[in-house]
């Protein structure tokens, strides 16, 4: 197996990872108001930690693979950008909302994040 994951390039590796954390991340911060909207609080929050373990479960791996080649801060423009690449979809689809063009500028913002931290790599 590690001779697979040693042919997958860190940033590909730490990115995927990321995204699978964040799927968690989303669903745990966001699920629970469209599936627990009637249930206490305190019940919605176990939910939410029990599922953000496995966001845990990935994230702080991603994190170590991809800092062996990424700086902190590339590291959290990549998670920052996935995050809303993630919400964006998720939001729209699972939570019915409506899209909104402020969701692309948001994207476009997101970009020139990207270009500065990366420029200097």
């Amino acid at each position: 197996m590690q001779h697979v994951l040693a042919l997958i390039p860190i940033p590909v590796q730490a990115g995927f990872l990321l995204v699978l954390s964040n799927c968690f991340m989303t669903y745990a911060w966001y699920g629970h108001l469209r599936n627990l909207a009637t249930t206490p609080w305190y019940i919605a929050a176990i939910a939410s930690w029990s599922i953000a373990l496995f966001e845990y479960l990935l994230q702080v791996p991603a994190n170590r693979i991809g800092y062996t080649e990424l700086s902190l801060a590339q590291l959290k423009i990549m998670q920052e950008v996935i995050s809303l690449s993630v919400f964006i979809p998720f939001s729209v689809m699972y939570m019915r909302e409506s899209f909104k063009m402020d969701f692309v500028y948001a994207a476009l913002c997101m970009v020139g994040a990207v270009y500065f931290v990366f420029r200097s790599a």
